[in-house]
């Protein structure tokens, strides 16, 4: 390949990952590229992630999608975090916000002042000076051209591959409808040549992108590339989904709801609700799973639920030979935190800036592989945070999460926060250092010592720069609207 021009892009399925990769490829290289997309209406899609995070507005700006038309095709709402119950403990709750939180300056972050006003004796909690956070609660939500609320979006993941698709093939991507029967690879070289369809057409490309779910058939089936197995850390490996009526305005935020061998998920969209029940199947049944998650949803379900199984885990190579692997075929760290969304996301953007359109290099795939799986590794920590930073010892799941040997990056993060109070962010890490405070914080870290900085405030310095802080953020709630009147009243403009 390294002599072959790059050209002829083929997209193995459609779905969320594949429309997204199709829609930015031709959006950003379009003039460049050949872009063909291949799909069967016969084959369902996973279509349950509903829920996403900050980065999908960038991404949105990069295609020129207009907000107002992206909520009304995708009968959105906006999220402004997750709501987390159960987790330390049975009935314990915190909430894991977008945005920043208070002000830090260069010697100490807003914890080290926070913590040092709790010394004293005042200061509240840590969530009252997120904006974010108190929007959520009350229940309201507006977004305008300086608002400075950090959000996201609640959206139907079947309406959204179809929003991109509308935008997509008039841009030029050609679709092909029809089931893959077979990938043709190059006896010498093993490098995909074509696919062949079950009437026997053959697609042929210089570039395939694995968006085939699950099935991973070019990345794995074809090639097997390998898969490194997660479950050690990350044993929940089933859910089941259901959509059920709407019972009441759609709250702002995610809700992720421990049980016995899991949790479950509430996702509140214009239209309905989105519910699902994630647990590990040696300790709970598909049927008591299915019980549980109809007993506990508010409003008619609107359909059979659906079963759905996986591992965590990624690839050994996202990108291997002349093929890269976005969406499901590429890994999965379970639904926890929104990733999913995201991950497709960043890898078509890290494509479409190290395009190899002079030919595929070992160089070139060495580095988008490297990225791809430091990233990967970032959000498992994050993950696995959650599930190792409990109290629970109520059933065998919980008890094996705390007790659980944890990867050394993971363990040196908790053990500077406890010691010092000092969380990070890495140049090409996606969580924010408020992400790690606010979860580690939720999940009862106690920080033994932190930054004195605050004690060489004047007296009463302190304790007015917090009430300030917390008075800026109560006029701004004040100005905001109820979420659901303004969803309706933003996705009719």
């Amino acid at each position: 390949m390294e002599a072959q021009t790059v050209k002829r892009v083929v997209i193995a399925g459609g779905g969320t990952a594949g429309w997204i990769a199709a829609a930015a490829l031709v959006k950003q290289l379009g003039p460049l590229l050949d872009i063909t997309l291949v799909e069967s209406d016969e084959i369902g899609t996973v279509g349950v992630g509903e829920s996403t995070i900050p980065t999908t507005r960038t991404f949105h700006s990069l295609l020129g999608i207009y907000e107002q038309a992206f909520l009304r095709e995708t009968t959105s709402t906006f999220k402004l975090g997750i709501a987390f119950e159960n987790w330390n403990r049975i009935g314990d709750k915190y909430f894991h916000a977008f945005g920043t939180v208070g002000k830090s300056v260069w010697m100490a972050d807003f914890q080290h002042f926070w913590l040092e006003a709790r010394r004293q004796g005042f200061g509240g909690d840590y969530g009252d000076y997120s904006l974010e956070q108190q929007a959520a609660h009350a229940g309201k939500f507006a977004t305008s051209e300086g608002s400075t609320l950090s959000y996201a979006y609640h959206l139907d993941a079947t309406a959204y591959a179809r929003f991109l698709r509308g935008l997509a093939e008039p841009a030029g991507v050609k679709r092909v409808e029809g089931k893959i029967s077979q990938v043709l690879q190059n006896a010498r070289t093993g490098y995909v040549e074509a696919l062949e369809l079950a009437s026997g057409q053959r697609i042929e490309g210089d570039l395939f992108i694995d968006c085939t779910g699950f099935r991973a058939l070019l990345i794995e089936q074809a090639l097997q590339t390998g898969f490194v197995d997660w479950s050690e850390w990350l044993s929940t490996n089933a859910a089941v989904v259901v959509q059920s009526e709407s019972t009441g305005p759609a709250v702002p935020y995610t809700r992720a709801i421990a049980h016995e061998a899991g949790w479950r998920w509430r996702i509140p969209l214009q239209h309905r609700v989105g519910n699902g029940l994630v647990y590990c199947d040696a300790d709970m049944s598909d049927d008591a799973a299915r019980a549980k998650l109809l007993a506990d949803i508010d409003g008619k379900p609107l359909f059979e639920p659906r079963l759905l199984r996986f591992k965590a885990g990624t690839r050994k190579q996202s990108w291997n030979k002349n093929v890269i692997a976005m969406g499901l075929s590429s890994g999965f760290i379970e639904p926890l935190e929104s990733t999913s969304i995201h991950l497709i996301k960043i890898a078509v953007s890290r494509l479409i800036q190290s395009f190899p359109f002079g030919g595929i290099s070992d160089a070139t795939m060495s580095r988008f592989n490297a990225e791809s799986r430091k990233e990967m590794e970032h959000i498992r920590d994050f993950i696995i945070l959650h599930y190792k930073l409990t109290e629970r010892d109520d059933s065998p799941f919980w008890r094996r999460c705390r007790d659980m040997p944890i990867p050394d990056s993971l363990a040196n993060r908790i053990a500077l926060f406890r010691d010092n109070a000092a969380a990070y962010q890495g140049a090409d890490e996606m969580f924010r250092i408020d992400s790690w405070i606010m979860v580690m914080l939720g999940q009862g870290v106690e920080p033994r010592s932190y930054h004195q900085l605050g004690r060489l405030m004047e007296p009463g310095q302190l304790r007015s720069a917090l009430s300030d802080l917390k008075g800026g953020i109560a006029a701004e709630l004040a100005r905001l609207p109820a979420h659901q009147d303004f969803v309706e009243h933003y996705s009719k403009g």
